[in-house]
C-alpha cells in the first residue's frame, strides 16, 4: 500500500494552504504555518501534509469494514 499522495501547498502572505487535488483541504495561520514551513524540509511532505488534514489512512479501514454494524457480517450468508 503506497503512502498518501496529491497534496501540495502554496503559500500567501504568512498563511499556508494545503491542497489535496488541487482544492484547498486546510489553511494554516501563524505559528502552525512556520512549524509547517520547517518541517516541511525535513520530514516526507506528502505523509506531513495528510496527517495536517486529517486526510490519510489508520490502518482500521478493513476491520471496520468487516463489522456486522457495517453490514460485513459473515451471518446468515
Amino acid at each position: 500500500m503506497g503512502g498518501p499522495a496529491g497534496f501540495t501547498y502554496e503559500t500567501h502572505g504568512e498563511d499556508v494552504i494545503l491542497l489535496h487535488h488541487g482544492r484547498p483541504a486546510a489553511t494554516l495561520r501563524g505559528a502552525r504555518a512556520a512549524d509547517f514551513l520547517t518541517l516541511v524540509e525535513t520530514e516526507d511532505a506528502q505523509l506531513l501534509m495528510a496527517r495536517l488534514t486529517g486526510n490519510y489512512r489508520r490502518g482500521n479501514e478493513r476491520t471496520a469494514a468487516q463489522h456486522p454494524r457495517n453490514g460485513g457480517s459473515s451471518r446468515g450468508r
